[in-house]
């Protein structure tokens, strides 16, 4: 069993104990009736599979469009993207065409019966107009109750939770492989260490796989095991103080990647950009604010350009 299978099947496992299950097909059959909908089969004509992958190159794809803001109608993330032109631009970017609206990309491939039996990369559906039956909006399940979706007017595409779904549908093909979508999105993450704990990380916390890959191979070289002279450990080289304060195994993998992930995100935050960010996680918040940005240690501008070059390498 691969790392990203044993994820899904512990969230699987999770979610059967703690999430209730989604409406089913059948009780979508009824509002896509309402609607004036057809197609429901499993099979639709409506959707044309021309590539394959894995749910964790989808919810990597989808990644790259977080922040981008929702525009009604909007297909083009340089203006924005509805809830609907976002799902289709994803699987449009993964060589997948599927229908352009969330009622029709619910007749879309095939139907999931549960939330715990969802996977990373299927289309999770929602009605949530009291005034007329049907779908009404739609995001992409990235695991653990979690879904990047374009909200609404005045938001951004964004990792929110699941709640209960209306409906489940997954387009990617049953034994699906990495190849061709590799090779559509110019190889990414592919063959890189713990491309799935970078993907699934940055999908929970808003941020780009490629710069946790690019910390990685900058901090550690991949090497979990790896400590550093001043007492950093692990992958993501957390010093104890800082690993304590996030609740890190910095020796776990799949923990330090979650923990480098929050804490990106949280420095991003704090200081407005990726760069600022960085020197952060390098030289220490309190050294960027000193300085009132990137301290003028050789170390920290050498460590923020290596980090830069490799994240757009893996993007």
């Amino acid at each position: 069993m691969d790392g990203l299978t044993a994820v899904q099947a512990r969230i699987g496992q999770i979610q059967a104990r703690f999430m209730p299950p989604a409406t089913t097909n059948a009780s979508w059959a009824s509002a896509a009736s309402a609607a004036g909908l057809t197609g429901t089969s499993s099979a639709t004509s409506t959707s044309t599979l021309s590539a394959t992958g894995t749910g964790a190159e989808v919810v990597g794809a989808a990644t790259k469009y977080l922040g981008v803001p929702y525009k009604w109608g909007g297909t083009d993330p340089a203006t924005g993207l509805d809830c609907s032109g976002f799902t289709q631009r994803v699987y449009a970017d993964l060589g997948i065409s599927i229908p352009r609206t969330s009622s029709q990309q619910a007749t879309a491939g095939r139907p999931v019966a549960s939330l715990a039996e969802a996977q990373p990369g299927d289309l999770v559906f929602f009605d949530n107009s009291s005034s007329r039956a049907g779908i009404d909006h739609v995001g992409l399940y990235i695991g653990g109750g979690k879904m990047i979706a374009a909200p609404q007017e005045g938001d951004v595409v964004k990792v929110q939770d699941v709640g209960n779904p209306t409906l489940i549908r997954r387009v990617l093909p049953e034994g699906t492989s990495t190849a061709a979508v590799s090779a559509a999105t110019g190889g990414g993450l592919a063959g890189v260490p713990y491309a799935d704990l970078f993907t699934q990380a940055g999908a929970r916390h808003g941020v780009s796989p490629a710069l946790l890959a690019a910390v990685a191979k900058t901090e550690s070289g991949f090497n979990s095991s790896a400590v550093s002279s001043a007492g950093a450990t692990g992958l993501m080289q957390f010093m104890p103080a800082t690993a304590k304060g996030l609740g890190v195994n910095a020796a776990d993998p799949a923990s330090s990647i979650d923990g480098a992930a929050r804490y990106l995100s949280s420095l991003t935050k704090q200081f407005g950009s990726t760069e600022l960010a960085l020197a952060a996680y390098n030289a220490g918040p309190g050294t960027v604010q000193r300085y009132g940005g990137i301290p003028p240690y050789a170390e920290t501008q050498s460590y923020v350009q290596k980090v830069t070059r490799a994240a757009e390498a893996y993007s």
